[in-house]
């Protein structure tokens, strides 16, 4: 038997280090060639990193959080014959004996500090269970008999759509026995979790009056870690200037309703997006001030001819922001299929380096949960970003008349470093005029 050790593997070009943001696997476990055995993320964009040999894992490189440089050691493996590791030459040691599974997730790389060293399994279990087991209720295994509840700190392995479920169903992941591989936690295992509970598949467990004194203290990595240094960077850097105003959307809905009608079965449903991106692109070739992105280290601010839009998406890992690239040469069905194509990328965990960065302005929504007015924060380096709130049917005076119209809010904040404020109420202005007039939006 010998040692292989399997280093971090140059992910693209230019990067030099990596956060871990997930493993697969555990000490003990058999992986098979091609495997996943961890995932690692830059630039929000998440990689997996598949094992070229059989063998065991004995030991472990970095704990999930852990920003790790590329060529060092990833994982340790026993396997047949001599390993990569030199008969008589040191091994260098690992960076932990062991680690528990972790939760998968997309992230971000960002400098962190290694994590401290953990104590020996044995002792954190001997002493973490007793309070483990007074505060919580007993897990069941898929069988029905009951399975030992993971540990304080310890991470259960689950999708995302298996950690949505079963958020919906008011079921803790950690008092799931996972069958999957590295005890990955699999929808069956959700439906004999809930088996073993009774069926129950509704609310919480529990009084709701009952008194609660459990606490979760969660780690700030990844993909969310990466969110949260861009928006302090965002609001340390950028002077913000906000201007909301209501546009009439009526026309614009009866139009989009007569193209899905139309067209909607050949060339795809239209959504708002597509056509205030529309009206975005015809909006900044009078103020290309606000396409543009400033780097103010340079001091210098770059005006786009191209309009690559941002749409801001929610994912289960966080908000990302995918790029609409030239939007300025695509009509409202490809500007709609792009838009699709990019939220599903975000969503599956599948969108490249590429497809994340770039952008000259960006757009956001909330959907249907878009609230009155939202204060936006921009996309650093970029100088605006436009935000729509829902649509609302209220009375409105038309002509000396009480009448019922679809009301919605624009909320856009922008960069008065170097946007002044009424060119921002301009532009949006503009925005308003063109959607409130669809037909403007195809006048040459």
């Amino acid at each position: 038997m010998g040692i292989h050790i399997i280093k971090m593997p140059d992910i693209g070009e230019g990067i030099a280090e990596v956060e871990l943001v997930g493993w697969h696997v555990k000490v003990g476990d058999t992986v098979a060639e091609d495997q996943p055995l961890a995932d690692v993320m830059t630039d929000k964009a998440t990689v997996e990193i598949p094992s070229p040999v059989v063998g065991k894992v004995v030991a472990l490189g970095g704990d999930v959080g852990q920003v790790m440089a590329v060529g060092g050691e990833l994982i340790r493996l026993e396997v047949e014959g001599e390993g990569n590791v030199k008969a008589g030459a040191a091994a260098p040691a690992p960076a932990q004996k062991a680690a528990a599974p972790a939760a998968e997730a997309p992230a971000a790389a960002a400098p962190a500090k290694p994590a401290p060293e953990k104590p020996a399994p044995e002792k954190a279990a001997a002493s973490a269970a007793p309070a483990a087991q007074s505060r919580q209720p007993a897990a069941r295994h898929a069988s029905g008999a009951p399975a030992a509840a993971r540990q304080p700190g310890e991470k259960p392995l689950a999708s995302p759509a298996v950690r949505k479920r079963a958020w919906d169903l008011g079921i803790e992941l950690r008092f799931v026995q996972g069958s999957g591989p590295a005890g990955r936690i699999m929808h069956e295992d959700l439906d004999a979790y809930l088996q073993g509970q009774g069926g129950t598949s509704g609310a919480r467990t529990g009084s709701a009056y009952a008194e609660r004194n459990d606490e979760e203290a969660v780690p700030v990595i990844g993909l969310r870690r990466k969110i949260a240094q861009k928006m302090a960077e965002s609001k340390r850097r950028i002077p913000h200037f906000s201007y909301v105003e209501e546009i009439d959307v009526t026309e614009l809905e009866d139009l989009r309703v007569q193209l899905n009608a139309k067209w909607g079965e050949s060339r795809g449903k239209l959504t708002l997006l597509p056509l205030l991106a529309r009206a975005m692109v015809v909006a900044l070739r009078d103020f290309p001030q606000i396409n543009a992105r400033y780097d103010d280290e340079a001091g210098v601010v770059t005006r786009y001819g191209a309009v690559h839009i941002g749409i801001a998406t929610q994912s289960d890992g966080g908000l990302m922001v995918p790029v609409m690239r030239h939007a300025e040469a695509r009509d409202l069905w490809s500007m709609a299929a792009e838009i699709g194509r990019l939220a599903q990328a975000v969503r599956n965990g599948s969108a490249g380096r590429d497809e994340l960065s770039g952008s000259t302005i960006t757009i956001t929504s909330l959907g249907p949960l878009g609230g009155i007015v939202t204060t936006p924060v921009i996309n650093h380096p970029e100088v605006g970003i436009v935000g729509v709130n829902r649509i609302v049917e209220r009375p409105a005076i038309r002509n000396g008349a009480v009448v019922a119209r679809k009301l919605m809010n624009l909320s856009s904040s922008f960069d008065h470093r170097v946007v002044d404020g009424m060119d921002a109420a301009r532009f949006i202005q503009a925005v308003r005029a063109l959607l409130e007039q669809p037909a403007l939006l195809f006048v040459e």
